[in-house]
């Protein structure tokens, strides 16, 4: 059916200027590879910063579901509607809803609950929140966003009045923990972790242009090995998918791959390649994920590379062609320990992904959000803005040494509450300080509930825009988002910012120019 509209809704992008495209982020790093660069980005510039404000803020109608309340958004840049091109924002919600806002005036211009089939097994908790949590996935020729429902269906949805393109199809078993979706050539992946509702950790993959819709599977380990990067997989340019697993058995000869990066064949999801840290029993015995992190992909010199993190407080660079080398066990580098000298495997070490660009000297950076203080084995960064006892951006430019890539310490930001994935655009960073309380124990050993982390928060979600080649602080939000944000992004279109925290509050900061 979807396929069978699409020449329709080819008809209205041929009108449309050419810079129509520059704005939009149809996926969670705005990019397949997952780089966080918003590459066509023209209104905000280091020039312009300045006057960047608060423009609109939207409480939607959503019920948050243990620590899941909104999506990170999407943006298309122009819909043709009746009433006119307009730049649309879509955000899911925990409880099964999908809402489309005009960019321009904030105003919510359709609003859409999913019907759920069948009850979970499990009750639900922090973990396993029995509720929607995979960021969507649009297509922008087709007009039209995938978003995954609690229950598992895929849904296609018209983005003029969030109409079904489509009947529901079962992607992933109901009531798992999907994260981030992906749609290439229209074949649509997410991957699963934390074993919700009995669901085995895996990357899932759907043919949309199959009219029966199948599904492949890759299960990444026979127990554990979640993958709960926040931007799920990233993908190569030769096909395939890149994947970090968490902790769990290992067996390679039996399948069992946890903590590892694993490089997947795109549609059948077959296992072509894999890196295993030579330290990978020590890092599943206290508990450093490597699955809390999504790799990203980009083109350096003559490699295409991945870089990759976790817990643990390190980083690899790996060529894509071959992660592991000839054994699985040897990167192209891994770095010192930057973070998480305490081995915490709460509140510290790189969370979330890694973001990346190319400036225009042909300089590649590459950003991660570090939780936690900096080791103090940790080389120096040259450039630092105070102690940062909770968090900071870590920003290092990818050289080359000996023959090989390797990253140097470029600066160390301010201190921030537990920072989210970052975006660049136009030589800046920006970066959002979550405020989240991110322990999950107390002092006497036991787990902490939802309720108790919601009702004690770090701090309040707070933007920050920092110059990309220094770190110097360019603009911050301050008090105007009192809530904290859980588990999100901003992101960065058409010369605005958008922010969701967990009280189901959407912001957008612009330039007041519209």
């Amino acid at each position: 059916m979807l396929r069978r509209l699409r020449p329709i809704w080819l008809l209205a992008p041929l009108l449309l200027p050419a810079f129509a495209r520059a704005a939009d982020w149809t996926t969670f790093g705005g990019d397949p590879q997952r780089t966080g660069w918003a590459k066509d980005e023209a209104d905000l510039t280091k020039d312009s910063i300045r006057k960047l404000k608060l423009e609109w803020s939207l409480k939607l109608d959503n019920t948050s579901k243990e620590m899941n309340s909104l999506t990170a958004p999407l943006v298309h840049s122009q819909v043709i509607t009746p009433h006119g091109f307009k730049e649309v924002v879509l955000i899911a919600g925990a409880s099964d809803n999908v809402f489309a806002i005009d960019a321009d005036t904030g105003k919510l211009m359709w609003q859409k609950t999913m019907s759920i089939e069948g009850t979970p097994k499990q009750k639900s908790h922090w973990l396993c929140p029995n509720a929607l949590n995979a960021t969507p996935v649009m297509d922008r020729r087709a007009r039209t966003v995938y978003v995954a429902s609690s229950d598992g269906k895929l849904h296609a949805l018209n983005l003029v009045n969030g109409e079904d393109r489509m009947p529901p199809a079962q992607f992933f078993p109901a009531f798992a923990k999907p994260w981030s979706m992906q749609l290439i050539d229209d074949v649509i992946y997410t991957t699963t972790s934390q074993g919700c509702n009995g669901v085995k950790s895996g990357v899932y993959a759907m043919n949309l242009a199959d009219p029966n819709h199948p599904v492949s599977y890759f299960q990444a380990s026979s127990a554990g090995g979640g993958i709960w990067g926040r931007a799920g997989a990233a993908v190569t340019s030769d096909g395939a998918l890149l994947v970090e697993t968490g902790d769990g058995p290992y067996d390679a000869s039996g399948g069992k791959l946890s903590d590892t990066i694993i490089k997947l064949s795109l549609k059948d999801l077959k296992l072509v390649d894999y890196y295993t840290p030579a330290n990978r029993a020590w890092i599943t015995r206290k508990d450093l994920d490597m699955g809390n992190m999504s790799p990203v992909v980009f083109k350096f010199k003559n490699w295409e590379l991945a870089a990759a993190s976790g817990k643990e407080g390190v980083i690899f660079l790996v060529d894509v062609k071959s992660p592991g080398g000839a054994d699985h066990r040897t990167p192209l580098f891994r770095s010192p320990l930057y973070t998480n000298e305490d081995v915490d495997f709460a509140g510290h070490g790189f969370w979330g992904a890694l973001s990346t660009w190319e400036d225009p000297s042909g300089a590649r950076w590459l950003y991660g959000p570090a939780w936690g203080p900096p080791a103090s084995t940790a080389p120096k960064f040259p450039i630092q803005y105070g102690e940062a006892p909770d968090g900071s951006v870590m920003a290092f430019k990818v050289e080359v040494k000996e023959g090989k890539p390797v990253l140097t310490p470029a600066w160390m930001s301010r201190n921030m509450s537990y920072p989210e994935p970052l975006v660049i655009a136009n030589g800046m960073v920006f970066a959002l300080s979550s405020g989240e309380n991110v322990k999950q124990v107390d002092s006497g050993g036991r787990l902490l509930t939802s309720k108790e982390r919601i009702d004690t928060p770090a701090g309040n979600a707070t933007l920050y825009v920092l110059d990309a080649a220094t770190g110097k602080e360019l603009f911050s939000s301050g008090a105007t988002m009192p809530g904290f944000s859980h588990f999100s992004a901003p992101v960065v279109s058409g010369g605005r910012v958008y922010v969701v925290t967990y009280d189901n509050m959407v912001y957008a900061y612009g330039l007041g120019n519209y």
